[in-house]
């Protein structure tokens, strides 16, 4: 279960989920390199401030339940993670290597998403409505807004 993380000036609690799948979606996944790969997830754990809740593989693509510190971005917890285990995996299963060419363990692509541990979008949306003064309260966007759509006051 995750817990929240104190440091100096700030506490956390970010949960990410990331999908990451095999290079050309091959399923080389199997109780060998699983176990590797659990192996080399808890040694990251103890080297980076990476801590991964949940592990689930299938045959060509793993799922992790991660929880990290907000220095650290998705981008990096995910290359991270995809960087190590790859060239860990082919260390100590050699005969995965030979299954995929190119070197590579992973996929170039990855799926990372936010996981809430006290409400959705929506809950926090009516959350911070509630807050203050609720009379005067009024939707800042009505629609969702893209990044290149911004404009600055």
């Amino acid at each position: 279960m995750s817990e929240h993380i104190r440091k100096c000036h700030n506490v956390s609690l970010l949960l990410y989920h990331l999908v990451c799948p095999t290079k050309y979606r091959c399923a080389v996944i199997d109780a060998d390199v699983e176990s590797v790969l659990k192996s080399v997830c808890f040694e990251i754990s103890n080297r980076y401030e990476i801590a991964f809740i949940e592990i689930g593989s299938d045959h060509d693509h793993v799922h992790f339940l991660i929880q990290s510190v907000p220095t650290m971005s998705p981008t990096r917890i995910a290359q991270t993670v995809k960087s190590i285990t790859g060239r860990e995996i082919f260390r100590r299963a050699p005969s995965v290597k030979k299954q995929l060419w190119g070197g590579a363990f992973w996929s170039s692509s990855f799926y990372i998403n936010t996981v809430g541990q006290h409400g959705n979008e929506e809950t926090v949306s009516e959350y911070i409505a509630s807050q203050g003064r609720s009379a005067e309260y009024k939707k800042i966007h009505k629609e969702p807004v893209r990044l290149n759509q911004l404009e600055l006051f």
